[in-house]
């Protein structure tokens, strides 16, 4: 990251609740609806870097051999037809490295990401809440317009692919780099029930804490210290936020149920 972040370092469970949903009360609506977005990592010393910028080498130019490949191999049913933006989603949910981070709407979802792999528990883990609203303020006015007539906050797969038919166009559209946060196509219940969304660059060559720390006022990096995490984990499994929960299937409750019954330490 090119410019130090001021970290927010939470002390205990009730303080880490007031630091997520801080900034929650809309006075638009008189209601308490948080405009940011979420993402929790197990090590704080990790970066907002895409799969397919941890691929190495020549990233940026393997991104449409892969979707072109993806697309040509995978089931008809699921690409055919689709634009760019179901290819890509559909590709990242099943692993493929590309340009886009998962985020989530929930606080809650974001700790468990943060305390689910027990391996990182002697680490600090972070949580980054990023103001999509405010990152929208940066959009090139074509897009903004999009979102504006829409009457919407974050895009749809099909909002954008009204808007932009190709991820190439991307960079030409401003002189700067910016960010679109979108939410993908409900393919399945796991997508579902993250209460997921996307967020991706501009550029794909950008990890995301670098434009984000010239932007400081949109977003905010919640360090849980590494003593807390036990306390976290087990309040999160007994409020039934677990990997049961968000990873429907026999491998979600596999994996819950090795990881509740591992002995501390």
């Amino acid at each position: 990251m090119n410019t130090p972040i001021a970290d927010i370092r939470v002390k205990s469970w009730n303080e880490l609740q007031d630091r997520l949903f801080e900034d929650a009360w809309n006075p638009d609506i008189l209601r308490y609806r948080s405009r940011y977005a979420f993402r929790g990592l197990s090590d704080c010393h990790y970066r907002l870097e895409t799969t397919l910028m941890r691929l190495g080498g020549d990233y940026s130019n393997l991104e449409r051999h892969l979707l072109r490949n993806f697309r040509k191999y995978a089931h008809r049913d699921v690409v055919e037809g689709g634009s760019v933006w179901q290819l890509i989603s559909v590709a990242q949910h099943h692993g493929l490295p590309t340009r886009l981070l998962d985020w989530t709407y929930s606080p809650f979802f974001a700790m468990h990401f943060a305390t689910a792999n027990i391996d990182k528990f002697n680490e600090d883990a972070v949580i980054w809440a990023v103001n999509y609203v405010g990152a929208h303020q940066y959009l090139p006015q074509r897009l903004r317009r999009y979102l504006e007539n829409e009457g919407a906050n974050v895009f749809t797969a099909e909002l954008l692919s009204d808007a932009i038919d190709t991820l190439g166009v991307l960079p030409d559209l401003a002189p700067g780099a910016y960010a679109i946060f979108f939410e993908p196509p409900s393919l399945d219940d796991r997508i579902v029930n993250q209460y997921a969304l996307f967020s991706l660059m501009s550029r794909v060559d950008l990890v995301m804490d670098d434009w984000l720390c010239q932007h400081p006022r949109i977003f905010r990096r919640i360090v849980i210290p590494g003593a807390l995490k036990w306390e976290i984990r087990d309040k999160l499994d007994q409020a039934g936020i677990t990997e049961r929960v968000l990873f429907p299937g026999l491998d979600g409750l596999s994996c819950w149920l090795k990881r509740h019954y591992s002995p501390r330490g």
